[in-house]
């Protein structure tokens, strides 16, 4: 038995995929009467289907177009602190076992059982995105129990982004626990990073890209690479812990920049590093008349179709990020794409990538298709948790 109000179904809503285990429900398949409108953005309820059958515990909130989030497919679950804690355990059960070092994502939303809270772990610090209104509700619990499963001192709450203003949330970044000296340098693929955990995009270094940083470094050695888009460093820094002769990292963001710069002196290779501050189109193109070329060059944008209503936008913007950057790759040298657009599937990235590097002048084989590590796990029902592509591919001359 639990006190918990209920909502419920409409009759013609799909309670399939819920048992099958798709774990959001929209506003127009539920019944919104007086009583589920009354209830506060990140309230728990038991969701009934139409038969008044129970199908598990919920977060509701009437500010966001996933009006209710399945948190737990028992409808007697009591959602507090021991429970956010056994969720935490398991998570971090799969990345100790993934990871010998604790620099990783730790939790990955819905996919761990944790509905739009995302973790990353860097050390002794950790960085929580409270993307959904429960978990704003609740952040001292998460905090309480991250700190306790997982050992951690300097806990940050990172609350900006696209996910908190759908969920009608408020940007806020602060340090709940613990203190900061500055950066945070964590060690991945040989390379050194430095992550920001205060002032950085997101939650200050993106994790996701671990394998493809590596499959890169391995076509890097004694390479010219160019990095466009390259935050602070990313596949410029671990080209260069693989042997690359000389990295270009492309970027807008000095700070990011300043920060990539950091990393190749820890890593005692600033002499083999460059930047390059501007618009990556722009420096794209001047690179372009400047006749430059190198042996690998990595494109790896920002969301240009976070969701339905830009893809069309999105895949042309990808398309130009393909024929600007064929050209700049040596006869015989490579060329990785990348997106973290997941309104954009694979075809469409990959077709649209094909499309601009036919329009660049140049022919392609493609040699490889990259994904999340495994730190990012997929919920197999929610296609939203499967958003990172890289494609390479080797030029013809």
């Amino acid at each position: 038995m639990t006190d918990l109000p209920i909502v419920r179904l409409r009759p013609k809503a799909e309670a399939r995929a819920l048992r099958h285990g798709f774990p959001w429900v929209y506003a127009d398949e539920l019944v919104t009467d007086r009583r589920t409108k009354a209830l506060a953005p990140g309230a728990f309820a038991v969701l009934e289907d139409a038969e008044r059958r129970p199908l598990g515990v919920v977060t509701v909130n009437g500010a966001s177009k996933i009006l209710a989030r399945m948190m737990d497919r028992d409808p007697a679950a009591e959602i507090d602190r021991a429970w956010i804690a056994a969720r935490l355990a398991r998570a971090l059960s799969l990345r100790s076992r993934l990871h010998e070092a604790p620099f990783y994502r730790l939790v990955h939303a819905e996919a761990d059982g944790l509905p739009g809270v995302v973790i990353d772990r860097f050390g002794d610090a950790a960085v929580i995105q409270p993307n959904a209104a429960w978990s704003e509700a609740m952040i001292a619990d998460i905090a309480a129990a991250l700190a306790e499963v997982a050992g951690v001192s300097t806990i940050v709450k990172n609350g900006s982004g696209r996910a908190r203003s759908l969920e009608g949330l408020p940007e806020e970044t602060v340090l709940l626990s613990g203190a900061l000296a500055g950066p945070v340098p964590v060690p991945m693929n040989g390379a050194v990073y430095m992550a920001d955990l205060l002032g950085g995009q997101k939650t200050g270094l993106f994790f996701d890209q671990r394998p493809n940083h590596a499959f890169a470094a391995r076509l890097a050695k004694g390479a010219q690479v160019l990095d466009v888009f390259s935050h602070v460093g990313g596949f410029a820094l671990a080209a260069l812990a693989g042997g690359a002769a000389r990295a270009v990292s492309v970027d807008a963001s000095a700070a990011a920049l300043d920060l990539a710069r950091a990393g190749a002196e820890a890593m005692g290779v600033a002499a083999r590093f460059e930047t390059r501050r501007g618009d990556a189109f722009a420096e794209m193109e001047a690179l372009g008349a400047e006749g430059a070329g190198f042996d690998l060059v990595v494109c790896d944008p920002p969301a240009f179709a976070p969701a339905k209503p830009a893809l069309e936008a999105g895949l042309r913007a990808y398309e130009r990020v393909a024929r600007l950057a064929a050209p700049l790759v040596a006869p015989g040298g490579y060329l990785c794409l990348c997106s973290c657009s997941h309104a954009a599937d694979l075809t469409q990235f990959r077709n649209a990538s094909a499309r601009g590097i036919g329009r660049g002048g140049r022919r392609a084989q493609l040699l490889h298709t990259g994904f999340a590590g495994p730190d990012h796990p997929q919920l197999p029902q929610l296609a939203e948790s499967g958003y990172l592509k890289a494609l390479f591919f080797r030029l013809d001359g």
